[in-house]
Parts: C-alpha cells; sequence; structure tokens
C-alpha cells in the first residue's frame, strides 16, 4: 500500500513539524463541511490507511459526548475521509475531537463546529457571518514554472480565522493544477493533497465551515472547457477534498449545488463542466448549459430567502469585454440571465465571483428599480497583476484592490431590515474599503 508523502512548505517548516507531529498519520485537516441543524460534516486525510473517529460535546454540556461512526481512510480516496456527526441539535456549538487509529489527536488551536439556527417562526433571523475569497496558489518548485513563486503570504488564512467568520465560501482556483497534474489522476490528487497541508490554513480549516466551487484551475487547464479530457478525475478530486452537501443537478455531473445559512440561499454555479470552447463558434454559446442555466433561473424564483448569493467562477456584471468575462464571450447568456431577474421580480440577489486577480464591487439598477450587485474578491495567495485599466461602467468607486485580499460578509437586522456590510482586507487582515446596503423588500400593491 502506498503511503502520500507528508508535505511540507519549506519555509514554514518548523511550524509544520509541530502541527504534524500531534499524530504521525495525518496529512491535512481536520476540515468543517456543511452544516445543518441535526447534522455536520466533518473531514480529514491522512497520509496512510487508517481508521477514523470523531467525538464531539455540545460546550453547553460538555459533559454528555458523542461519537460518529469509524471509517478507515482507503488509497482509492486519496486517504481522505467524510463523516457525519449526527447527534447535534439546532441553534448548539460543539467541541470536537479526532482519533486516528483509536489515538486522540491534540491541535494547538481550537476545534469547534456549530449547527444551524432554528430561527424562522421563532425569532429574527441570526447574524452571519461569512468569509470568501478564490485564488489559491501554494508553491511547488518542483512543479512550479522557472523563477519567483507565483504564490505567498500565506499568512492571510491566519488572519480569516481571527475574524472567527461561520462559514467560508470558497469562489473557485481553489488550488492550482499544473502542466505535470493535468493528464493522470495521480496529478490531480497529489495537487489537491499539496495545496491542502499548508500549515497556515489548518485553523481556518478546522473552525469554520467551508463551500466551494471551481474555476479553470481546480477544473483542469487555464481557460478550460467541458472538452478537457479528464474532467471527471477533477471531479472526483473536488468532490474528495470538499464538503459541500451535494453535486450536480439530478445526476448531470459538474459542482453545481445549493445550500441554506440564516435567511440567506447559495447557489453554487458550474462555469466550467458544460462550457463551450471560448472561441468556437459553430455552436451554441453557453457558459452554464440549458439544464444548469435554467435551474439557476427556477431556484432564484422559488427562494423566499431574503438574499441571493450567486457563485460563480467568474465575473458577471463587470462591462469590460476582457478575459473571461461574461460580457466578452457569453454576452446573450449573461443577458438572459439578468434579463430573467429582472422580468421574475427577484430581489438581493448577489453575485459572489472569483477569477480576475483583483478585487471590486459592481452595481446595476435594473428598469424595475431592483439592484444586483457583483462582489469580486481575489487573489487569496497567488499572483496579482499592477493595476489594469478596464472600463467596467458599473464599479462601485473605489472598491479596486490589486493585491492579495480576502472578503467578509456580515449580515445583521430584524427579518424586515436586514443589513449587509461588505468588508475588504489585506494580508494581515487590516480593512481595505467597507461598504452597507440595505435588503430590498417586495412593495405593496395598492
Amino acid at each position: 500500500m502506498r503511503q502520500i508523502r507528508p508535505i511540507l512548505i519549506a519555509f514554514t517548516l518548523f511550524f509544520s513539524v509541530q502541527l504534524f507531529a500531534q499524530h504521525p498519520m495525518l496529512q491535512s485537516g481536520p476540515m468543517l463541511g456543511y452544516s445543518e441543524m441535526r447534522e455536520v460534516l466533518l473531514w480529514v486525510q491522512t497520509n496512510t490507511e487508517a481508521t477514523i473517529h470523531f467525538e464531539y460535546w455540545n460546550l453547553d454540556s460538555p459533559q454528555s459526548v458523542y461519537y460518529t461512526d469509524k471509517t478507515t481512510t482507503k488509497e482509492s480516496d486519496a486517504f481522505t475521509a467524510h463523516i457525519i456527526a449526527d447527534e447535534v441539535q439546532p441553534d448548539k456549538k460543539y467541541g470536537y475531537r479526532l482519533y486516528i487509529n483509536g489515538q486522540a489527536v491534540d491541535l494547538p488551536y481550537p476545534t469547534e463546529f456549530q449547527a444551524q439556527e432554528l430561527w424562522d417562526w421563532r425569532r429574527e433571523p441570526p447574524v452571519i457571518k461569512m468569509a470568501l475569497g478564490s485564488c489559491m496558489y501554494v508553491n511547488e518548485p518542483d512543479y512550479d514554472r522557472p523563477g519567483r513563486g507565483y504564490g505567498g503570504e500565506y499568512e492571510i488564512f491566519e488572519s480569516i480565522h481571527e475574524m472567527d467568520p461561520d462559514l467560508m465560501l470558497w469562489l473557485g482556483d481553489n488550488t492550482y493544477l499544473r502542466e505535470a497534474d493535468w493528464g493522470s489522476r495521480t496529478g490531480i490528487i497529489h495537487r489537491h493533497t499539496h495545496t491542502r497541508s499548508l500549515p497556515e490554513l489548518q485553523p481556518l480549516l478546522a473552525s469554520t465551515h467551508h463551500y466551494a466551487i471551481w474555476d479553470d484551475h481546480d477544473f483542469g487547464p487555464n481557460d478550460s472547457d467541458r472538452s478537457y479530457l479528464h474532467k471527471d478525475l477533477t471531479l472526483e478530486a473536488f468532490k474528495l477534498f470538499w464538503g459541500n452537501p451535494t453535486y450536480g443537478i439530478e445526476g448531470s455531473g459538474g459542482v453545481t449545488g445549493y445550500f441554506h445559512w440564516g435567511d440567506a440561499d447559495f447557489f453554487l454555479l458550474d462555469n466550467r463542466y458544460f462550457r463551450a470552447p471560448n472561441y468556437r463558434e459553430s455552436t451554441e454559446r453557453t457558459m452554464l448549459g440549458k439544464e444548469q442555466l435554467e435551474w439557476l433561473i427556477d431556484a432564484l424564483v422559488s427562494s423566499r430567502a431574503t438574499w441571493k448569493f450567486v457563485a460563480i467562477g467568474g465575473q458577471v456584471l463587470n462591462t469590460a469585454a476582457v478575459y473571461e468575462n461574461y460580457i466578452r464571450l457569453f454576452p446573450e447568456e449573461r443577458e438572459y440571465i439578468l434579463k430573467r431577474i429582472e422580468e421574475e421580480n427577484v430581489l438581493n440577489v448577489i453575485f459572489l465571483t472569483g477569477d480576475r486577480h483583483h478585487s471590486e464591487l459592481s452595481r446595476m439598477e435594473l428598469e424595475n428599480g431592483n439592484v444586483i450587485y457583483d462582489l469580486t474578491v481575489s487573489p487569496l495567495t497567488s499572483g496579482y497583476p499592477d493595476a489594469p485599466k478596464e472600463e467596467n461602467e458599473l464599479q462601485v468607486e473605489g472598491t479596486e484592490v490589486y493585491d492579495r485580499n480576502f472578503g467578509i460578509i456580515e449580515i445583521t437586522g430584524p427579518r424586515t431590515a436586514r443589513e449587509m456590510i461588505i468588508k475588504l482586507y489585506d494580508t494581515a487582515g487590516e480593512e481595505l474599503w467597507n461598504y452597507q446596503l440595505e435588503a430590498q423588500y417586495y412593495r405593496r400593491r395598492d
């Protein structure tokens, strides 16, 4: 049986040794996946076959301890384990402990999770605090292009951890497959393992619930589309390394999904699996594919949540026809989405996007008076350009950031007057800008 060699980042070797010395079989994690009111997903990766389970306890009554089922990590699953804690109760927070082969793993940072609140019909909606970002590159010189490393400032994950968000939404390019990785399952699994094992990332994984979409670099080669031969392998790897509640629409493939938190619905889109080649002319021009596109409109119309977050790898509202922006490559599909949102009178739609290696907020007022936003947050640790000159007519002035950064969204207030504040931070956790908006509500018809 093959072992995964524990992956150590050279310039943080000491911290890494201290971390993984907690148990010689621990490769990465534990990580929190989805949270529901009656169950929570826990994830971990070992570096060889091992038996895994967790114990957990309500922080308000720690004398009662619960145990998950045991599972054995296998090479065929990249030695990852997805384990359900199914004795949780709504509104409660829990401490937990990982066991490997019956041995408790003591970690030098808090390990806690939460079950979502049962608030509807009972009280005002909860405060929601969410982190978000995209474009995570972790250097590995043996496989990187020659020259200065493209990734850096990994301490950004420590800054996010210090913000103590409830959840984090990863907006694509969450790892960067290299030329040596694209052609094999071995390379794909190695790349995900290498990225996930970053020492600075571990505390954030252990205490914040994580959800993710992908973009081209974790789907396949740069600017890749439905023609990528190994997209089923990268889809398999995505499912192995993330903890979303669902993947795909009725078995159609891809990472399309949905989850709910507080009074917010999250629609997780796949902009690669069904995507037509960017420059092919003799085909229907689509990024999402008809099935996913119509599912999105149906789901937005059916949603009764105050906030409707649509997560997609590339920018939607930016009017600059550059790179892979929606308006440049698939303008008809972009117009179709925006028109349906307007015609169906869907309120409080916010696109959450990545890809561009800079951040900005775009705002569009529709003809019926409804306002939609596109918040782009990029990059976390990958490279970034000098400030380009783009003509985004919808950009909110002062929201451009051309440096590594992350976002925090906090939603507060009573059900009938919900407010959101968006903040962007630099690597060290210093605030770069903030923007506040109020929820729109349906107007009464006389």
